[in-house]
Formats: structure tokens, C-alpha cells, sequence
């Protein structure tokens, strides 16, 4: 099965404070291990939502909102597609993750064809 794994924004995701070099050491061997395990599929980190734009749709009309956006709790500051035999593998490794303390990972398995 196929799941995205969102890693949520942070106060210092959206005011793009670097991440601590041991954070980006760790994260390099965690992704070294994702792919030698064939689970990592793809993966990027987002830029912070004063970079973004969301389009409102409401009957024929389209708003464009211009970012930042308030809610960094609703904000996802980057996303990786994994191949996974179940739901309970992908928990497994999120758990080994190098995550920021107080932060939210979130795993939403993808639509397949069989499910229609």
C-alpha cells in the first residue's frame, strides 16, 4: 500500500529557521534507510505558507488567498510518498523518525484503483 507521510509546520518551519546540522545528519541516515528498505518512493520539503497561494472555489467564482497562513498546526511543511505492507509498518518507522520534539506526523494512505 502506498501512504504520504506529512510532517506538519512548526513556528520555525514557517519562519524557515534552519534545522540544527545533527537534525539534518540524522534525517540524511533515516532517508538512506528508507530507500535501502525500498519504502521511500519520493519526498520534498515545502517552502513556509507566505510563499504560497490558495484558490477559494465557490460556484463559478475563484478567490486567490495570498499566504502566510495563521494555523501552523493545519500547514504541512513537507511530505514523503512511501510503499509500505500496512499501515502498522509505516507507524513503525515514523516511531524511528529524527522528529522535532512537539512535532506531528501525520500518515494518510493513498486511493489505489482496487478501492474503486
Amino acid at each position: 500500500m502506498k501512504v504520504m507521510v506529512l510532517g506538519k509546520a512548526t513556528k520555525d518551519t514557517e519562519a524557515e529557521v534552519p534545522p540544527d546540522p545533527q537534525m539534518i545528519e540524522a534525517m540524511d541516515k533515516y532517508n538512506q534507510a528508507l530507500i535501502a528498505a525500498g519504502i521511500l518512493k519520493d519526498g520534498a520539503g515545502l517552502k513556509p505558507t507566505r510563499f504560497a497561494k490558495r484558490v477559494h472555489f465557490s460556484g463559478k467564482n475563484r478567490t486567490v488567498i495570498d499566504g502566510p497562513f495563521a494555523e501552523t498546526k493545519d500547514v504541512i511543511a513537507g511530505y514523503m510518498v512511501w510503499e509500505v505492507k500496512s499501515i502498522e509498518e509505516a507507524i513503525e518507522w515514523v516511531k524511528k523518525g529524527p522528529v522535532a520534539s512537539g512535532s506531528d506526523v501525520e500518515i494518510r494512505p493513498l486511493y489505489s484503483p482496487e478501492d474503486f
